[in-house]
């Protein structure tokens, strides 16, 4: 008979952050050892709380699940000497696998005899490998920071204060850091008390008596539905941030929601100063008009019940009150500082050891902007606009509210250069620049704030790869993913007539200047090989088949824009109604260039040589359509070209249909896989389309 099993680890108040990834663990591990320890079960759910990670594991059973396999071990020329006994190979082999060497037989294996071992283990009851099991598990978690408590060994998120233990309703005997297990867990920290768990499907309401909502997608559901409700009552907008939402679910484990209310005088501060701060200091949700503006109240969630709100509420205005005041005096202060001077002071601000201060990277981001500029054609208007964004854009970094609130980076630099007279396309530059700041977030709406961003993230690239910076796995402290992903979205979305390998050379030429610890060459290896990933991952992200990409990047990805293009277009052919009918010209192309493969390098076409027919008929067509479809990859229009490439799957049809390519005179053949390949040279351009894979 199966039976549940219920673990719940106590702890000192575990960091927001932290909680989520730590009991999805706890539960993989849980899973992991009840697979490995062939336990049968109903699935596991974990349980989470700032005091608490838990998992319940349903219908367990009550016994592991008996093994017999056969093992194969060495060759019958191995295993057997030459009177036919057994060899020193095959009776070690016996000894590993637990049997007499009598047990052992031959099988035959792709020809070949190997023998063979029956290998069987009979299960034993669950209940007496469990408290080593859950002991290994827990011992085995870890965490992006670390305890230790007392005189115990063990590191872990945060000091174990309880265990509770249940298979069934029997305790699972355990001790750990001198915390003993047993079938007590504990309530809300004020408004419970210690509550005994009879089983473990009683778990989630005895914990629900003592004020404690274990469930985390019911906790959730609750602040939600409790914000919503406000704003329905209210006529408000309550903006709920996915971030704020997760940070606040593992703050409470009876969750309240509440509001407050602070001076309007606050508001002549820019709100996004104002919503930063109650996020940021205070976890607080904002509360906006249908118009977006922000109004002078708050959300925010108690951990506890609804008692003496008003009063709770009055705490919370007395502490954001202080805080929006030091916002209001930073507001104040800081515009009293001239760009100019926030300039020098970057001159004394160390960016990175080898790539000099922020006054030099500034340096560096106005040249490149320039450069950038100049390559992509920009309107002069739009030029001068980033040539001076580029050059102040970093100045906000010293003002006292970046200082206080980094995250208002760029935010506060528009603001203050507005307020300083700076043009409007300059302000809205130096905010812009540092866009897309995250996954999903929009790239530079304007030409001048692309400009900047590219220049700036394109030389923070460069820069760590010059000195030998290059995120290898999941190491990226420089954020150069991001960056670089940035960049690639950036260039979607204004579509610039500029390509990586350009842009590459640009900011080396630059960086260059202060000398090179690496090889140029192999810098630039790098940073093709690092963008041709990042470029995939975008490519995937719109939806498009592996094998699409691959075909669209083998073809060069030098041009974005265009690669993209190409892979939106033959996806749409490759997965549409008419993808029997473009087969057919994939087929008709890769076999021209399986037999190109065997033409000589870039050997010319003599067409005095060329017969009459089908030969002569496949060179007319492509001497028709060779310039126009170099224009039109020339100038991004990828369906066009496409659409020409296709024109020449009747002419090879018919051309292989009739010629014999491999002639035995040997001019001839040349001459024909000359015409192949000028004509795979050309597909190429597009993709390879021998990499496209057909249902």
């Amino acid at each position: 008979m199966a039976k549940d099993l219920l673990f719940e680890i106590g702890l000192e108040e575990v960091p927001a952050r932290f909680v989520r990834a730590a009991v999805n663990q706890l539960r993989e591990r849980v899973e992991k050892w009840l697979a490995d320890s062939r336990i049968g079960h109903g699935g596991v759910t974990a349980y989470a709380t700032p005091r608490r990670l838990a998992v319940l594991a349903r219908a367990v059973e009550e016994k592991q699940s008996d093994v017999s396999e056969e093992v194969k071990g060495p060759s019958r020329k191995i295993a057997q000497d030459a009177e036919g006994g057994w060899s020193k190979a095959a009776l070690g082999f016996a000894r590993s696998q637990g049997v007499e060497p009598e047990q052992l037989f031959f099988k035959e294996l792709a020809g070949v005899e190997y023998v063979y071992a029956v290998k069987s283990s009979l299960g034993v009851d669950t209940a007496s490998v469990l408290s080593d099991g859950l002991d290994g598990i827990v011992h085995a978690m870890t965490f992006p920071k670390n305890m230790r408590w007392g005189s115990y060994e063990l590191k872990f998120v945060r000091p174990i204060k309880w265990l509770l233990a249940l298979y069934g309703t029997d305790v699972v005997p355990l001790e750990i850091a001198g915390v003993r297990s047993g079938n007590v867990s504990r309530g809300h920290r004020f408004l419970g008390e210690e509550t005994a768990v009879a089983e473990p499907a009683a778990y989630v309401e005895a914990l629900r008596s003592q004020h404690v909502i274990v469930d985390i997608a019911e906790r959730e559901r609750l602040i939600v539905e409790g914000i919503e409700a406000l704003a329905a009552e209210k006529g408000w907008t309550i903006s709920i941030k996915d971030d704020l939402l997760e940070e606040v679910l593992f703050l409470v484990e009876t969750p309240t929601v509440l509001f407050g209310s602070f001076d309007p005088a606050f508001l002549d501060i820019p709100q996004e100063v104002l919503i930063t701060s109650m996020r940021e200091h205070q976890r607080y949700f904002p509360v906006l008009d249908s118009a977006g503006k922000l109004l002078p109240f708050f959300v925010t969630v108690r951990n506890g019940d609804a008692v003496s709100l008003e009063n709770v509420a009055k705490g919370n205005e007395k502490v954001l009150r202080a805080r929006l005041s030091d916002a209001k005096f930073f507001y104040a202060e800081d515009q009293k500082l001239h760009i100019a001077d926030a300039l020098r002071k970057l001159e004394t601000i160390v960016y990175h050891e080898e790539l000099g201060t922020v006054a030099d990277k500034v340096g560096r981001i106005v040249a490149l902007t320039g450069r950038i500029a100049a390559a992509a054609s920009a309107e002069p208007h739009a030029a001068a606009a980033a040539a001076r964004a580029a050059e102040i854009c970093k100045f906000d970094l010293v003002t006292q509210m970046v200082y206080e609130f980094p995250e208002l980076q760029g935010i506060m630099g528009e603001d203050y250069a507005r307020k300083a007279g700076e043009d409007e396309a300059v302000a809205k530059a130096i905010n812009e620049h540092y866009q897309p700041r995250f996954s999903g977030d929009t790239a530079p709406a304007s030409l001048p704030g692309a400009l900047v961003s590219l220049a700036d993230k394109l030389d923070t690239i460069v820069g760590c790869f010059s000195i030998g910076i290059v995120p290898t796995g999941s190491q990226d402290p420089y954020a150069l993913r991001r960056q670089a992903a940035g960049i690639v979205q950036t260039l979607m979305a204004h579509e610039l007539p500029v390509r990586l390998g350009e842009l590459f050379d640009l900011a080396l030429d630059i960086h260059e200047q202060r000398g090179l610890k690496r090889s140029r060459s192999d810098i630039r290896k790098e940073l093709y090989d690092f963008f041709a990933l990042r470029l995939k991952n975008v490519l995937t992200e719109q939806g498009n088949r592996y094998d699409v990409i691959e075909a669209a990047l083998a073809a060069g990805f030098d041009d974005l824009t265009l690669t993209v293009k190409r892979a939106a277009i033959l996806l749409a052919r490759a997965a549409g109604p008419e993808q029997g009918e473009f087969k057919t010209v994939v087929d008709a192309l890769t076999r021209s260039a399986n037999l190109a493969a065997k033409a000589e390098s870039d050997a010319a076409v003599d067409a005095s040589r060329l017969e009459a027919g089908a030969e002569r008929g496949l060179h007319e067509a492509y001497e028709h359509v060779s310039g126009p479809y170099r224009k039109a990859l020339e100038a991004g229009d990828a369906a066009t070209a496409l659409g020409l490439l296709t024109e020449l799957r009747e002419p090879i049809t018919a051309f292989f249909d009739s010629v014999m390519v491999m002639a035995e005179d040997e001019a001839v053949r040349r001459n024909r896989l000359a015409l192949l390949s000028a004509i795979s040279r050309d597909a190429a351009r597009y993709a390879d389309f021998s990499k496209l894979v057909w249902a």
